[in-house]
């Protein structure tokens, strides 16, 4: 009795298909009327919360490199601090730091601009052909990086050499000034002598270096004379007489001292 409703509802089923039938529909009618209007849709998933992420707040490289100069207690841990400094950019295209030459405690610090090229491969400032024309300068006045009675001590305004030798941007002398400020007061000269346009407008705060030569100005306390810079003189050499004159005036100045 199985088999023969099983066997005739089957072929039911594909009389059904042979007339078109394409879908099953249930057994009694539904009314349409009684669907309700809307459909609740399932409610999704609440979506998980978007982290926030606290914004990092910039460090002012200035502020940092003051802290950091000021509590340099000694002339090696200011070397130190500074080679840790990660702000200034031209760290990552320099070879070498330069720090300094020549004696510290001397009666006279030297302060030039930026290392070139020989001064970033040797890691000291005055290297080249420039320095050797500032050692003839001194030699001629009795003084010198190494000098038995009358030593200099030289630094730069920026430790590190700029692309190309370009000259140095506001943002890096500024950044770089609690450095050399604080390298003063550790190496503490009698007199300071500024090397160069841009060493007078990190140390003066102003540029002009064929009106400011030879004119006395006053740099963290102590008596600061201004030069021409001795890459300038091997360009223009017509200015050495200038700059003998300024170098006469520094030993008077040490002579009265």
């Amino acid at each position: 009795m199985e088999s023969a409703d099983f066997h005739s509802h089957l072929a039911l089923l594909d009389w059904q298909i042979e007339l078109g039938a394409t879908e099953a529909i249930m057994d009694a009618p539904v009314n349409r009327y009684d669907v309700p209007a809307v459909v609740e849709k399932p409610k999704a998933a609440a979506a998980p919360p978007v982290p926030i992420n606290t914004p990092r707040v910039q460090e002012d490289p200035v502020a940092v490199a003051k802290e950091r100069a000021a509590a340099a207690q000694n002339l090696d841990e200011l070397r130190a601090a500074m080679v840790a400094f990660e702000h200034c950019a031209l760290k990552k295209g320099a070879r070498n730091l330069v720090f300094c030459d020549g004696v510290p405690g001397a009666r006279v610090m030297i302060v030039g601009e930026a290392p070139d090229r020989d001064e970033d491969r040797e890691g000291q400032p005055f290297v080249g052909r420039a320095g050797q024309l500032l050692d003839k300068m001194l030699g001629a006045v009795d003084m010198g990086r190494n000098h038995a009675e009358a030593p200099v001590y030289i630094t730069n305004v920026l430790p590190w050499r700029p692309p190309q030798s370009r000259d140095p941007k506001p943002e890096e002398i500024a950044m770089m000034k609690p450095f050399l400020m604080r390298h003063i007061e550790l190496a503490a000269p009698e007199v300071i002598v500024i090397l160069g346009n841009w060493s007078c407008q990190a140390l003066l705060g102003k540029r002009g270096i064929s009106r400011l030569r030879g004119q006395w100005e006053e740099v963290a306390g102590r008596p600061a004379l201004p030069m021409f810079h001795p890459t300038y003189l091997l360009r223009s050499p017509e200015f050495k007489r200038e700059a003998w004159t300024d170098l006469l005036a520094l030993k008077a100045r040490l002579g009265n001292g």
